[in-house]
């Protein structure tokens, strides 16, 4: 299966969106107006067709890119003339009319590398073919008494989802065995408990670079949601309760960065839908932008 298809890891979608939006709010200035910029990125990047996807060797500069055009075109409107506010400064004090004079020669590959390298202070290690992203703690396990607290709320709910024909005790016990199996990176006992036409559907919202289409057949889904899973320093695996049934909700950095509820049917799960668009994740991140 194609990279492309593979999809990525949690950690690194997070990672590669907030790069995004910390150079496209030092270029703008503003949250709203980075979010904006990023958003459109997104879109462009959905626009694109398969092969054309597939075509791109690293994405994350692609978008950095996409970024850096959007900023510098915005940032070149007649309204943005009439005078420089401290939103419009960068963090040496130089006006954003400037960084456009000075960056406006360069190509959009240079002007994505200089944002990234000098702003970001990043070498972008997981855009260099043949270099990966350092992943040396396990997903941790949490016992269940502990998976849902009182701070959290008894219950939180996810759109999308259809009626589901197991029984509440059926669905816990499938459920805590699919924890367990992501959390041991079992492919073969994940791809088990998997229906053989089990589909799988990431919802990124157009907000994250997640998977366009849906993914079909146990071994399959099996190996993309463990993908999506693998394993990072500062990502954990808890079970939840999603829309009335035990679901999975996956934390990176303390942010809820997934939610994944689960359909299941004759003893196994039959779909699995995995929430990643921040905005339908804000109940589960109470006070974060």
């Amino acid at each position: 299966m194609s990279r492309v298809d593979d999809g990525l890891p949690i950690a690194d979608l997070l990672d590669e969106r907030r790069q995004l939006l910390a150079m496209a709010r030092w270029l703008l200035g503003g949250d709203r107006d980075a979010e904006s910029a990023v958003h459109e990125c997104y879109r462009r990047w959905y626009e694109l067709s398969d092969d054309e996807r597939e075509r791109i060797g690293t994405p994350r500069s692609w978008l950095a890119g996409v970024v850096g055009d959007l900023c510098l075109s915005r940032l070149a409107l007649p309204d943005r003339d009439g005078g420089l506010s401290g939103a419009d400064y960068g963090p040496e004090g130089d006006p954003a009319g400037l960084r456009l004079s000075a960056l406006d020669s360069l190509t959009p590959a240079q002007r994505a590398a200089l944002v990234l390298d000098d702003v970001l202070g990043t070498t972008r290690e997981t855009d260099v073919p043949g270099t990966t992203r350092e992943t040396v703690a396990d997903v941790r396990r949490r016992p269940d008494t502990d998976r849902t607290s009182p701070a959290e709320g008894a219950e939180r709910a996810v759109p999308g989802r259809p009626a589901r024909s197991s029984s509440a005790r059926q669905h816990d016990v499938m459920a805590h065995a699919v924890r367990r199996a992501c959390a041991e990176e079992d492919e073969a006992l994940l791809a088990s408990l998997l229906a053989p036409d089990a589909t799988a559907v990431f919802d990124g919202g157009g907000k994250v670079r997640a998977l366009v289409g849906p993914v079909h057949g146990d071994a399959q889904v099996a190996r993309t949601v463990l993908r999506l899973l693998a394993r990072h320093p500062r990502t954990t695996l808890d079970t939840h309760s999603v829309n009335g049934r035990t679901g999975l909700v996956v934390r990176y950095e303390q942010q809820v960065a997934a939610v994944i509820s689960l359909d299941v049917a004759d003893h196994h799960v039959v779909q699995v839908w995995v929430v990643l668009n921040p905005d339908k994740l804000r109940s589960f991140n109470p006070g974060r932008p």
